[in-house]
């Protein structure tokens, strides 16, 4: 099963999996339970810590966030501890904060039988399991593979150094040749050297591409690989 430590190597593209398990979850559910998911997806975006397992947030300022009173807040924030995945770690006294963590274990147990529903690679990744006829495969590489230059300060350059920090050889083989190309608003362009190449990266790294820039960039929203 995915990894419940989301730090380290491969972080970044984890973490983007756990969302996408919660979300594709709320919307299987009925509106309710989908606006409570919406909310905690929400809420850890902007605010969770996760390398601390830690969420602390004053209810005035989640009530802001989502838009609703303090009551709301209350009742929310209880459900998401009644499904057991929000867990206290500190309760919140003399103006202090509570401090919550996420149960991913129990997030994950929840959201697995929608898991097929995103796509077989998803449910094999998902599950900690190489898909039978993965064909992801690095090519091989002579050498140590450099870290690329972050020079250019953009955020496919920023992104590059986070996928080889991930797995220098898929980015010496697939990552390494992809150039940035235009970026209008929320989507960008990267150009592989090939057809063959762009629809290798498209098929099997796609998510950890846009996972990489948007560690590094919030407003990615999109990335599209073309030759």
């Amino acid at each position: 099963m995915l990894n419940p430590r989301l730090t380290g190597r491969g972080a970044a593209a984890r973490k983007y999996d756990l969302l996408t398990a919660m979300g594709a979850f709320a919307l299987s559910q009925p509106k309710a339970t989908q606006k409570t998911v919406l909310r905690l997806i929400t809420l850890v975006t902007a605010r969770y810590n996760w390398a601390r397992d830690e969420l602390a947030v004053g209810q005035r300022e989640i009530a802001r966030m989502w838009s609703v009173d303090e009551r709301t807040v209350k009742r929310e924030m209880a459900k998401l501890r009644g499904w057991g995945w929000l867990v206290v770690k500190r309760q919140g006294a003399r103006g202090r904060v509570s401090e919550y963590g996420l149960d991913i274990d129990r997030i994950l147990e929840d959201t697995r039988g929608i898991w097929a529903a995103v796509g077989p690679d998803f449910e094999y990744r998902m599950k900690g399991q190489p898909e039978p006829d993965s064909r992801v495969v690095p090519l091989p590489v002579r050498g140590e593979v450099p870290p690329p230059d972050i020079g250019k300060g953009d955020e496919w350059a920023l992104a590059k150094a986070v996928l080889h920090a991930e797995d220098p050889s898929v980015y010496g083989s697939w990552i390494r040749a992809l150039e940035r190309g235009e970026r209008a608003g929320g989507r960008l362009t990267l150009i592989a050297p090939s057809r063959f190449h762009a629809a290798y990266v498209e098929t099997h790294l796609a998510g950890r591409v846009l996972a990489a820039c948007q560690a590094v960039d919030d407003t990615v929203a999109q990335v599209v690989i073309t030759a």
